[in-house]
């Protein structure tokens, strides 16, 4: 004779849901930082609309044709757009809640402000293209590149030697040959 399963235990999901909400908080809502976005967004898309405008043409076209300023002053207008309908939106309705975004970690912006210093110290060192060590020329990026992205994974907790090796030397290879040798790029 075969039985069935025991069916009748008393449902616990909804309890366990409820005690695991009760834990999680969300990023709280925040009216100042929507509208501190919203200037930033506005400064940074009128400050590149402003430098479309400074686009040197080699001749002017023609009315009705287009030039070389058209996509970046259409991209430009349209990010000027969007920015003041962020800024009237941050400005005349509440702040959205932010549930599904997690608080900040301990030790949150000292890996943001660690980010930015190596990613600067990567830029430096690429700026100088190549060297001459010992008589031979260098390309400074490869080495760069994969230095930057180990640091990284290190930084952002990646332990595993090997996969630190091979991730970093393989993701620096396809740059390189993609960007450096197909497209010739010079990098």
């Amino acid at each position: 004779m075969m039985s069935t399963p025991d069916t009748s235990t008393p449902d616990t999901s909804s309890a366990d849901t409820a005690v695991a909400d009760g834990d999680y908080q969300g990023a709280p809502a925040s009216r100042p930082l929507e509208i501190v976005f919203g200037i930033v967004a506005l400064a940074f898309s009128a400050g590149y609309l402003f430098l479309t405008t400074q686009i040197s043409l080699r001749r002017e076209a023609a009315p009705g044709q287009i030039d070389a300023r058209f996509w970046p002053m259409v991209i430009a207008v349209t990010a000027v757009v969007i920015a003041v309908a962020l800024l009237a939106i941050a400005l005349t309705r509440p702040a959205p809640t932010r549930e599904d975004l997690e608080r900040i970690q301990p030790g949150g912006y000292l890996r943001v402000i660690a980010t930015l210093a190596i990613t600067g110290a990567f830029i430096a060192v690429w700026s100088l293209s190549t060297v001459i060590l010992f008589g031979y020329r260098i390309e400074v990026f490869p080495i760069a590149a994969a230095v930057l992205m180990a640091a990284l994974m290190l930084l952002y907790g990646h332990r595993r030697w090997l996969s630190l090796i091979i991730y970093s030397a393989s993701v620096t290879a396809f740059v390189y040959v993609v960007f450096g040798m197909l497209l010739r790029i010079p990098l």
